[in-house]
């Protein structure tokens, strides 16, 4: 199918390609693009060509094998056509033709899907701006034709798409192969992450799109792409109005976004939110050799556009740090006076070819990568400056990113740089800003087998979960404790009597806790007393919590033991629409919807990967030690995270949970309290945390 597809030996262009007509532009971007017109055919009722090729009143009628089918037929016409191209041979069909389930058509896209089904013939589309193989000179496309190379975009957006490859043709980036695969009916970007995963032709993916479907398989398929190549994701729909509203508060605080951001993330892919980003990340990879630190340095003729530069590199996280002493007095040996020796280093606009050329090859022995500014005025020649860039560039081996401008002015030496393969950027923020991302893939060593582990088979059935029936919070800690997860000792006691001798049990102080299955969020209501210190203050707090309890079903108290010295965190779970389970690590107790410093993992997950975890949030800096604190036994907290990360597989009647507070204590953790919400009703929920001190 793919070779169909990408490399078709006859294209059949189905529909009217007269004048101004799609199949018309669709038939001139083949034949200028280079594809033989001896294997192209057009086939409308009138039998009609152009442009050199012949026409043919059906497919069948063509007499040769046809591989590809590029159909641009009213909508109500398509599945019959993919029919009788199936039947004629063609093995692939690129559908352009527009009015199905982009405007309510349904139903005509489920005819596309049952020719599918039944003739085994493969289509991109519908309502898709085509495809491109730049290598077999193929263009059944409705955008720009752009320069040969190694780069690949799959996008849900044929006009996001448009885009690129008309940047990809002003700029000189290459590409490889393009599809806009538009509603995908039957391929979609799994199908072509999966083929560019393989393609020799494709070393870096750029993916557009706006929704997936079947999401635990897509993450599969990209994690299994970036282990070989970078892949570089544009997910649209980032905003609040994406935000699902849910009982928990790990629900509450994770929107789809962000559960996108941490899949995309865990799967090695480099997300970015703009396509000026994806585009200047893929020039990166095929112009730059591989960015092994994050010491930048910036070499410029201007001094504001510099410190624009040097803001935005901070700001992303590399180190522009000052040159060495030693290296200040190699640049002040050849560099006038008049000079900036600081990082970023100001040539001034007096900067010669001989300046750049030298200036960059002595900074490169002390830093990781540098951008070479020209901010040029109409008078100056850049072309030379360009030139000691390049030889800058070749004598080190070091990552260099231009930035000359304004482009009218220095078109001629972009368009040197651009043949002697250094990249130019629009601003120096953007160099940088690529140079940043570029660094932490590299830092990251995205070939790692582990990507794969969040996403293994569903776990074997354990320990029988509570009934919906006693979802009360002894029931769920006691749970708990039977599947391996610590808590703290508990008693629970109906009377006065039975308060005072599991508070003895316990050893004071003591927290106790009113149970109710219609309460709750016991500390909304004064159901949470902390700090009881003897048997008179356990009586006394009994009759008070019997009290909160008036007139509601009254099972009585629980206690715990105080605990002091923990740092409190929160662990929990939901299942988000696209990827299914999630496990969710933050700030817990009172600091949970204050701070909202959640890191996110599709579930569940490996030890590893729950480190990480913790080690994105602000908490990790308080899990360290802080302000002379033990530090936190952060082994026990990865280990807990791991294990409740596979509750979801363990018992798929959970469809939220909340350990919050989980206390993180010098050695091993304890969790304070659970909240679990089952598929069955969303009632079932068990509130509010013990607090330490």
């Amino acid at each position: 199918m793919w070779s169909a597809l990408f490399t078709p030996r006859m294209v059949a262009l189905v529909g009217s390609v007269g004048e101004g007509r799609l199949g018309y532009h669709l038939l001139r971007q083949m034949v200028d693009g280079g594809f033989p017109p001896a294997r192209l055919a057009v086939v409308n009722p009138k039998g009609q060509g152009a442009l050199g090729v012949r026409g043919y009143p059906s497919v069948a009628e063509i007499g040769g094998p046809v591989d590809l089918a590029v159909v641009v037929t009213p909508a109500a016409t398509v599945p019959a056509v993919l029919e009788e191209c199936a039947q004629a041979g063609a093995r692939a069909a690129v559908v352009i033709t527009a009015g199905f389930s982009e405007v309510g058509n349904v139903a005509g896209e489920e005819a596309i899907r049952e020719v599918v089904r039944r003739t085994g013939i493969r289509v991109v589309g519908p309502n898709c701006a085509g495809i491109v193989n730049t290598h077999h000179a193929l263009f059944p496309t409705l955008e720009t034709r752009p320069p040969a190379g190694s780069v690949s975009l799959v996008a849900q957006s044929g006009a996001v798409g448009g885009v690129f490859l008309a940047w990809a043709k002003e700029h000189g980036l290459g590409v490889a192969k393009f599809v806009s695969y538009g509603n995908g009916a039957d391929l979609t970007e799994r199908d072509f992450l999966e083929y560019l995963a393989e393609d020799p032709e494709t070393q870096v993916v750029a993916l557009y799109i706006e929704e997936v479907t079947e999401g635990r398989d897509f993450l599969r398929v990209l994690a299994d792409c970036a282990r070989r190549k970078p892949v570089v994701v544009i997910k649209a729909g980032r905003t609040e109005a994406g935000r699902r509203a849910t009982l928990s508060h790990t629900g509450s605080m994770a929107g789809a976004d962000a559960v996108y951001d941490a899949a995309l993330r865990q799967c090695g892919a480099l997300r970015v939110t703009t396509l000026e980003e994806m585009f200047d990340l893929c020039l990166g990879f095929t112009a730059l050799p591989p960015v092994r630190g994050r010491r930048v340095v910036i070499v410029t003729n201007s001094g504001g556009p510099g410190v624009l530069a040097a803001d935005r590199a901070e700001e992303m996280g590399l180190t522009v740090a000052e040159p060495s002493p030693a290296l200040r007095e190699r640049l002040f040996a050849f560099l006038p006076t008049y000079c900036g020796l600081s990082n970023p280093i100001d040539l001034t606009v007096e900067g010669t070819e001989e300046g750049y050329r030298r200036t960059l090859a002595a900074v490169l022995e002390e830093y990781d990568a540098a951008v070479a500014l020209n901010i040029a005025p109409a008078y100056l020649d850049s072309v030379p400056l360009a030139r000691g860039v390049v030889q800058a560039a070749r004598e080190s081996g070091k990552p260099v990113a231009a930035a000359f401008l304004p482009g009218p002015i220095v078109a001629e030496a972009v368009g040197y740089l651009r043949e002697q393969g250094v990249p130019n950027f629009a601003t120096g923020e953007r160099a940088v800003a690529a140079l940043a991302r570029l660094a932490e893939y590299y830092a990251t060593g995205r070939s790692s087998a582990s990507l794969l582990r969040a996403l293994p088979a569903p776990f074997a059935v354990g320990h029988e979960a509570p009934r919906p029936d006693s979802l009360l919070e002894p029931d769920l800690m006691a749970w708990l404790r039977a599947i391996g997860i610590p808590v703290p000792e508990f008693r629970t006691a109906r009377t006065a009597d039975e308060a005072v001798a599991g508070a003895r049990a316990l050893g004071y102080p003591v927290v106790m806790k009113v149970v109710s299955p219609q309460i709750l969020h016991k500390s909304e209501v004064g159901g949470v007393l902390l700090g009881i210190a003897d048997d008179e203050a356990v009586r006394a707090g009994f009759e008070r919590l019997a009290a909160v309890a008036a007139g509601r079903d009254f099972r009585g108290v629980v206690l715990y033991p105080l605990i002091r010295g923990a740092q409190e965190v929160l662990v929990g779970l939901f299942r988000d629409p696209q990827f299914g389970p999630v496990v969710a690590f933050g700030a817990g107790g009172i600091y949970t919807e204050l701070l909202r410093d959640v890191a996110l993992r599709v579930a569940p997950v490996d030890r590893e990967e729950a480190l990480a975890m913790v080690r994105e949030t602000r908490v990790a800096a308080l899990l360290a030690g802080a302000r002379g604190r033990p530090p936190g036994d952060m082994d026990a907290l990865a280990d807990l995270i791991a294990r409740v990360s596979e509750l979801p597989f363990r018992y798929p009647d959970i469809a939220e949970m909340d350990l919050n507070p989980v206390f993180v204590l010098p050695q091993g953790v304890r969790v304070g309290d659970v909240r679990l919400i089952r598929k069955e009703s969303d009632d079932s929920v068990l509130s509010h945390p013990v607090t330490s001190l």
